[in-house]
């Protein structure tokens, strides 16, 4: 089989989004969530006795201001959460073409063994979906966790994701 004939088999289509599902879902939830959670020395966290560059009003007035700041109203509101609308929307997208090429490698199998095939809203309710789903799902989450958790106590010289090594424990969580 060339590539190209690979790229469009359901088996290419079905690793490569549900791979890319997880990583979409993860980076969404976390840009969302992080809005509202805090921990107190997480370096993935803002401080919550301080306010934040990224939580100050947008100033139309400001000569280098981006178009949806200068117009406001509902452009405004979209572009303040344009981050996390693009990656929810890459997670639906990814989802979909995960769903297409699932079902698509199933149906393929289905047919081969003399079986039924499945409509793409049958195969919707399908457990071979959701656990090719959930079970990158749950490994992003591990991951995110990880990171938040293990950088409260732990160290890494000159990485972004790490307190200072000197940074003392009542910035950092611990006691």
């Amino acid at each position: 089989m060339s590539y190209g004939t690979y790229f469009t088999t359901g088996h290419f289509i079905e690793a490569t989004f549900e791979n890319w599902e997880s990583e979409f879902l993860q980076m969404a939830l976390f840009v969302s969530l992080t809005v509202f959670l805090y921990q107190k020395g997480s370096s993935q966290s803002k401080d919550p006795d301080k306010k934040e560059k990224v939580e100050k009003d947008a100033d139309p007035k400001r000569k280098d201001a981006p178009q949806p700041v200068k117009q406001g109203g509902w452009i405004l509101s979209v572009y303040r959460h344009s981050l996390s609308i693009v990656l929810f929307l890459l997670f639906i997208l990814s989802f979909a073409l995960h769903w297409y090429g699932s079902m698509k490698q199933f149906n393929k199998e289905q047919t081969l063994k003399g079986l039924p095939t499945q409509s793409a809203l049958e195969y919707l309710g399908n457990s071979k979906l959701w656990f090719e789903s959930f079970e990158n799902w749950q490994s992003e989450f591990l991951s995110v966790v990880s990171i938040v958790i293990l950088s409260i106590y732990f160290r890494q010289k000159n990485s972004p994701q790490s307190k200072p090594v000197d940074a003392p424990n009542y910035q950092t969580g611990e006691g």
